[in-house]
Formats: C-alpha cells, structure tokens, sequence
C-alpha cells in the first residue's frame, strides 16, 4: 500500500483482454449473437409467465427473485448483448452519506448530482456520459423501465441524464440511490441499478465500511460475477492504515482480494462542493486508462456479463423449484377437498346399504301404505295369496302413497344435508390447516351452501320420478303394467324406492328384517311376484346406481367452492418445466457465446498485484 498525496490507493493497469469477436490462436470465434439472444428472450418469457400466487414460504421470495431477474435481463443482459461495445456503465452504489454524490461530481468535475445532508439525497438516479455517448442511453435500451429526463427529478422511475465534458468518452457514471435507504422505493432501486452495471464502484466511510447490508450485497456482486471496485471515503489520515489493513482483511475473507480500493482521507470540498483534484487524482486516473483501453473495457464487460449469466442458472431453478411448490400444494389442497367429498359419498353409499334410512318415518309410512290393503287390491291375482302374509308383517292406520313418498325424500334430504356440512367442515379445517390453504378461505366455506337444501329436494324429487319411469319401461310384465295402470306404477316404484335401502338387492338379513320388521321382505316379495327375481334385481341396481350418480354430482358441486378457488390460483403445470428448459437453453448458448473460454479463466481487467 502507498499514498498518493493525502490518498492510499491499490491500483494496476488495465489488462489485456481477449477479444470478443473473430478471433485468432485458440481462440474459439464469438457466436453470441447466434443463440444467446434468443435463449435469453426465452427465459424471460418463461419467467415473466411464472406466477407464485399460493401462500407459501417460498412464494414472497420467489416473487422478488422473479422480478430482479427480470429487472436484470430487462436492464442490463439483453440490452448489453445487442451492444458490447456501449460505454462501460459504472454504477456508483454505497451507504447513506458515504458521499456518493460528492464523489460522482469530483470526478466528472461539475455539480451533476445533488449532494447535501438530507436524507436520502439522491432520490431518483443521475447518469452522467461524456457528450459523445449520450445518444446511447438517451435510447433507452439500458434500463428500458426508466423515464429519460434532462432535468433533476424526484420521481425514482426517472433517470436524470446529464452530460460532462470532462469524463473520458466510453465510460458513464451513474450515481445510485442510497442501498440502505429509509425509503423501501429507493432501496428497492439501488438494487436494479447496481445489477445492471457494468462495474460498481461501492462507496463506503470509515464509520460504516463494516455496516451489514453493504456486505451481503458486496456478496450477491461477486457471485454474479460484477466487477467492483471500492472507494473508501472520509478517513481520518492518522487512521489510513489501520481501517485500511482491515477493510482488506474483510475482502479478502469474502473472495473480493482483487478488488482496487481507494482511500479517500477526511477533507473538505470546495467552493463548488467537489473534492480536492489532488485526493481524487488516483481514482480519475484509473478510470482514465480504461475509458482510453478498449480491450480492457471488454474484458470488464464480458467479466460481469459471463458472470452475471452464470448466476442465472441456479437462480432459475430455484425459481422453478418454488414453481413446482406452487404446483403441488394445489394439488394438495384440492385432494384434501376431494378427500372430504369422497368420505361424504362413501356415508351416503353406506347408509343406503346398512337398513338406517328404513328406520322412523319412512319405516312407518311404508307399513301404513302396504298395511290398507289398497297396495295389494291392485295387484293381480297371482301375488294375492302373499298378502295375508306380508299384512300380518306389519300393521298401522291407513296412509296415502304420498306420505311414504315425502318421508323418503325428507330421510334422503337430511342425510344428504349432513354429510355436506360434514365435508365442508372436513374441507375447511384441512385448508385451515396448510399456509396456502388458510389464505383462500372465506367463512361462509365452513358450511354447506346455502341453496343445499333446495338442491337435494329437487334431486330427490327428480330421482323418484326416474324411478317410476323406469318401473314403467322395464316391468316385466307389460299387460300387467297396462291393466294396473298408473296406480301400479306408483306403488311399485315406491316399493322400488324402499328396497333401494338394502344393499342386498331385496335378500333378506338379519339387519334389513331387524331394522325394517320385514319391511325388505314384504318388498321383495312383492317385486319378485310381479317382475321376476332377476328383474328387482336391475330394478334396484339401477335405481341406486342413478341416486348415487346424482348424489356424486351434488357433492362435486360443493366440492367446486373450494376447488375454484385453487383453480383460479394454481400456476400453470408446466411453469417449472419451462423455466428448466428456459435456463438450460441459456446455460448452453453462454458457453458456446465466445463470452467464456472453458479450460482457461477470463483475464481480469485490473491487475491488483500492479500497485503504484
């Protein structure tokens, strides 16, 4: 380390770097405009396509990566590609009241950038070129988000462009926002910006050089392969040395040895509010020699953009990965709804099998019905010697056909209700339970709809008339059916409604003739006698197989409550696929670009070990 005046400096000379563009010896020919472009527009499409919208711990920070990676392909790669030979973009980034702004003015010898003891000073960045340069980034190809403006601006998505005669042409300034801003805008900003340089130039003081956040991303620069440079400002002289063997100590700990550091001893500015030329005279110098060294210019920028490509890689298929979370806890929630809604079904089958729904008032609407005698006084002669038999099995007052019908609908409609407020509890207290689900949840979700009840009547009602229809197309004996007319049909079909409560088809059980008190007997016999014993067998197979259907396709509405829900929020399947793909196809374009030498590494721009 050695002073230069009232300033320590480690500095070297621009290196040579290899050229990007036909090249001679083992140089491999650049082809970078082959297909790194088009992989790269690929990507971000992919990644403008990427929607994190589940609640998950991985979603808030897939959203900010998505966006910085766009911001950076928007920004920098994809407009740095088309020109690799734009001035170099140095970035000058740094704390809050690091002097930035002071600094960028020094250097460029004219009051471009605002500098005070306000805070934040610089609200929306300040991009400062030589004369020649500045149709290039009046363009706006280079940070296509940012509104050109020629005059200063507190608006943070303006980008206040100024021209100074005394930069050195091929090299552009820009002043950033404070990194650790009390204003989220800016912090958020001075991110974008510095991943869009060509080089930073970190700006820090003696007070603040071990402050936490300019650190982790000093950290995120390296690992993209940024070129940086550092200024460390505002040292008190008699401190030089030891803040200085420090701050190195600190660099290299995190692979940032190479790194130039400047140190800028405490002093006071001028009339003009600009540092003495004597304290900036090293850093004016070195940013001189490489504005005047094209090779060196392109090695910087072909170091920053190989590495900054590079780190897309493993960004993408972080983001990938936190697309195929979204993915499967879609799929998650929607199982543990479909879950619910099947346990309904398997309810609703079961109590139709296990005798329940013979019990209370359908029980005793049934003996009421066949007890009068009217049931049988219809029938033709050949079933009436069953009917002492089947009369003697039960017993009651007289009822009309039309109570028995109204008790199965009221039987069906409350087991029905039952279990779709049990699957909506079940379905609710499982998304309740998982981060993505409890944030889709409405309260009225926790109960049945409220139409339910409406809806299963008119299913009920829409099934026995199906019943009676079916009673009435496939009776086995048609001159039968034709003599008894609609009076038959109706006791039959209700007869058929009956025995659809047992899951054995009219064959008696222990349960059926203990829950029913011969109630599926009587059923059977009379079925049997007018259709035939494989005839109630149809006959009930297909009217349970019908109520089932319907009953599936009620619960699968409510079902849909929830499932819209996670429809309207799932990401595409394919989004982790893609974004695979996209970043695959970059990965191979990047190292058949020229960009990269496999088998020996890119020549730095700086010789650290040429200290003057």
């Amino acid at each position: 380390m050695t002073t230069h005046g009232d300033s320590a400096t480690r500095t070297g000379t621009p290196a040579v770097a290899a050229r990007i563009g036909p090249a001679t010896g083992d140089d491999p020919p650049a082809t970078h405009a082959d297909g790194l472009p088009g992989a790269l527009a690929g990507l971000r499409a992919a990644i403008g396509a990427a929607r994190f919208p589940l609640a998950l711990p991985s979603a808030e920070p897939a959203r900010r990566a998505a966006t910085s990676l766009s911001h950076q392909l928007d920004d920098y790669l994809l407009p740095r590609l088309a020109r690799l030979d734009a001035p170099l973009l140095v970035v000058v980034g740094g704390s809050t009241g690091a002097g930035k702004s002071t600094l960028v003015n020094s250097l460029v010898q004219a009051r471009v950038s605002a500098a005070g003891v306000l805070r934040p000073t610089t609200r929306s960045p300040v991009l400062v070129c030589n004369p020649a340069d500045a149709s290039w980034f009046r363009q706006g190809d280079l940070l296509p988000g940012l509104t050109r403006t020629n005059e200063p601006s507190e608006d943070p998505s303006s980008l206040h462009l100024v021209t100074a005669p005394a930069l050195p042409a091929g090299l552009a300034f820009l002043d950033a926002p404070d990194i650790d801003s009390v204003v989220d805008a800016n912090r958020a900003l001075a991110g974008q910006l510095l991943a869009a340089a060509d080089l930073w130039l970190f700006v820090t003081t003696a007070a603040r050089y071990a402050d936490a956040v300019p650190w982790e991303l000093l950290r995120g620069a390296r690992a993209r392969g940024t070129v940086i440079a550092m200024v460390l400002d505002r040292v008190p002289p008699e401190a030089i040395d030891e803040i200085t063997a420090h701050l190195s100590e600190m660099l290299a700990a995190q692979d940032l040895a190479a790194a130039p550091l400047f140190v800028l001893p405490e002093t006071r500015v001028d009339g003009q509010g600009l540092l003495p030329e004597r304290v900036t005279a090293p850093l004016s110098a070195w940013f001189a020699r490489l504005a005047a060294d094209v090779e060196a210019r392109s090695a910087v920028v072909r170091q920053t953009l190989d590495g900054a490509l590079g780190a897309l890689h493993p960004a993408v298929l972080e983001l990938a990965g936190a697309a195929d979370e979204q993915v499967a806890a879609a799929d998650a929630l929607d199982e543990r709804v479909r879950a619910a809604y099947r346990a309904a079904e398997r309810t609703v089958d079961q109590g139709l099998r296990d005798g329940r729904l013979l019990r209370g008032e359908v029980l005793a609407r049934w003996q009421e019905f066949v007890g009068t005698g009217e049931f049988f006084r219809t029938l033709e002669a050949r079933i009436g010697r069953l009917r002492d038999r089947v009369v003697a099995a039960v017993t009651g007052r007289p009822a009309p056909a039309a109570e028995l019908r109204t008790a199965i609908e009221s039987q069906l409609v409350t087991l029905l209700r039952g279990v779709a407020a049990e699957a909506a509890e079940n379905a609710y207290t499982g998304w309740k339970a998982h981060p993505a689900g409890a944030e889709l949840l409405e309260p009225e979700l926790a109960h049945a709809s409220e139409d339910l009840p409406g809806r299963a009547e008119r299913l009920v009602r829409d099934w026995q008339r199906t019943v009676l229809e079916l009673v009435q197309s496939e009776g086995g004996d048609r001159r039968f059916m034709a003599r008894t007319a609609a009076y038959a049909v109706n006791a039959t079909g209700l007869a058929v409604m009956i025995a659809v409560f047992a899951s054995t088809a009219f064959i008696p059980t222990g349960l059926e003739v203990a829950t029913g008190a011969g109630t599926a007997v009587a059923g059977q016999a009379v079925l049997q006698a007018i259709f035939g014993d494989q005839a109630v067998r149809n006959l009930a197979t297909k009217a349970r197989s019908d109520l089932l259907d319907r009953i599936g396709a009620l619960l699968a509405e409510e079902a849909a409550r929830f499932l819209a829900r996670t429809e309207a929020a799932r990401p595409a399947a394919e989004t982790g696929a893609t974004l695979h793909r996209a970043a695959g196809a970059v990965e191979k374009a990047r190292h058949r670009s020229g960009l990269t030498h496999p088998g020996r590494p890119t020549p730095p721009p700086i010789n650290p070990g040429g200290a003057r």
